[in-house]
């Protein structure tokens, strides 16, 4: 046996230690770190465990996400292809009209989405902007899916009208960890990400939050960024977590890549400080094996975006998807 001496027995993962949090007692990244640091199959049996007391394990969410304003973002995220500081082939657009996005949320449901997210390229949305997003939501409702929105940062205002609208979710990443967060953006700052998320939650919507890695940060980056977020006052009740697409013209274009197995080590980290959450697969995927997909879904992974396009980025065809699930025996939920 592999690390036991002759006549040593090494005890089952059931029977091994691990840190222990109480449900009241805040994550520390010492505590996250020596559980992600676990045995790679020790993480993923604790993870599975934990999945399976929340969720069916055989059961995923499917989304569709549409960009309804592209381009044009004052904002100078190093990873995005829509910021105006970058030079790249995305062009900025208008808001689309109300009937084109209701069009297109009723192709998403008949392909099985249930869940429809909605993004603009803002650094937040003017007055101007707001009758027509609140007709949006009352729409797409209509039509039996569930919404969700990112549009950049909001005040308490905005989110009310938002909840009243009827938003089941709003997106507001933090995309890292405090500490790494000014190599990656400098128009906004990290406490300004937590205001929104604030505003958010206080008006009674559900927080869709999460992160991107490879972008240069530490492995350790990546668990205080999974910290912060199970220390929210109500953990969110999505965590997207993307893996880096590379854009040309934008400054972490060749920001060197996110080993498949580190990847698989956040999801389940995730899963297990956050056990009631959907853990989504997001951006990356496209560039994922469906043996990495597939460690994800173990690790505690429960939904992912659909169809061909993720905002201006590629993502799996419909088909692929189809054929993976029926590979790995899962279902849509």
């Amino acid at each position: 046996m592999l690390g036991a001496k002759e006549g040593e027995t090494k005890p089952i993962p059931s029977q091994e230690k691990s840190p222990a949090r109480a449900a009241t007692q805040e994550w520390t990244s010492q505590d996250a770190w020596a559980i992600y640091q676990l045995p790679f199959n020790d993480l993923l049996f604790r993870s599975q465990s934990v999945h399976r007391e929340h969720f069916d394990p055989n059961r995923v969410q499917l989304s569709r996400l549409l960009n309804i304003k592209t381009g044009g973002c004052p904002e100078d995220c190093g990873y995005c292809s829509q910021s105006s500081h970058h030079s790249t082939a995305v062009a900025a657009s208008k808001l689309m009209e109300v009937e084109k996005i209701v069009a297109e949320a009723r192709k998403a449901k008949e392909s099985g989405a249930t869940r429809y997210c909605m993004g603009a390229a803002w650094r937040n949305p003017k007055p101007r902007d707001m009758d027509a997003i609140v007709e949006v939501v009352a729409a797409v409702k209509q039509l039996g899916l569930e919404t969700c929105m990112t549009l950049g940062m909001l005040d308490r205002g905005q989110a009310d009208q938002l909840s009243a609208a009827g938003l089941d979710y709003y997106n507001h990443n933090i995309d890292t960890s405090e500490r790494y967060y000014p190599s990656v953006i400098s128009t906004r700052t990290f406490a300004d990400r937590l205001d929104t998320l604030s505003h958010v939650h206080e008006a009674g919507m559900k927080v869709c939050c999460g992160g991107i890695l490879g972008m240069g940060e530490s492995e350790q980056d990546r668990v205080d960024m999974l910290v912060t977020l199970a220390n929210l006052p109500k953990a969110p009740e999505s965590v997207p977590i993307n893996m880096l697409i590379p854009i040309a013209g934008t400054p972490m274009a060749k920001a060197p890549p996110i080993g498949p197995i580190e990847f698989v080590r956040i999801v389940a980290l995730a899963r297990i400080m956050m056990p009631a959450s959907f853990v989504r697969l997001s951006a990356g995927r496209s560039a994922m094996t469906d043996e990495m997909q597939a460690l994800c879904f173990f690790a505690g992974a429960n939904s992912i975006f659909v169809g061909d396009t993720l905002l201006t980025a590629g993502n799996p065809q419909d088909e692929a998807d189809r054929k993976l699930f029926r590979r790995l025996g899962l279902e849509a939920l």
